[in-house]
Formats: C-alpha cells, structure tokens, sequence
C-alpha cells in the first residue's frame, strides 16, 4: 500500500492561501488581517513576498492556513449549529474577533 505525504496538494493549497492572502491585504489590511488571523508582521511579510519567495514558502511540508478556532463550540457556530444558520456565522464572527483581540493585548 503507498503512502500518500500530500506534497502536492499542500503545496497547491499553500500558493492558492498566499495569493488570496496577498490580494486581501492590498484591498483592504484592517479586515484583511482580522479575516487571516494574522498581526502586522506577518501581514507585512506576506504582503512584501515576491513571487519567487511566495512559491519557495509554499513548497515547505507544513500547510500555512490554519484553523483559527480550537473549541468544538466555535466550529460548531462555523458550521451553522445552532437557532439558524444565520445568527450562528454572526455569534460565530463575534467569538472570534473577541479571541483575536484577546490574543494582541
């Protein structure tokens, strides 16, 4: 049986990550960074990659998104649980930005 590592695909979903993150944050930062996740460093980094770097960072063996939540509660909001669909993405958005800013003081 082979094994499968996924170079490939996390390698593609990287770049796909990195250029949408890229675009983001030449729109709009602010909602940019909150969207990401990330803080002014990394905003800054990624921002500033030439294409060249963007694909060397892509092509490492670790997936660069991340999941933004850690708790069951908050994925379950994500994924709609709750009195509607509706309500639940808003509760959802605001527990996450109260995390975010919990996290930068």
């Amino acid at each position: 049986m082979k094994r499968s590592d996924f170079q490939d695909e996390i390698r593609e979903l990287n770049i796909a990550y990195l250029m949408l993150a890229q675009k983001m944050l030449r729109e709009d930062r602010d909602t940019a960074m909150f969207r990401l996740g990330i803080g002014d460093e990394v905003a800054d980094l990624i921002g500033g990659l030439s294409s060249a770097r963007l694909v060397r960072m892509a092509t490492g063996q670790m997936l660069l998104p991340v999941f933004r939540f850690d708790d069951v509660k908050l994925a379950g909001l994500l994924a709609g649980e709750g009195r509607d669909a509706a309500s639940s993405s808003i509760h959802a958005a605001i527990v996450a930005a109260g995390r975010l800013a919990d996290e930068n003081n």
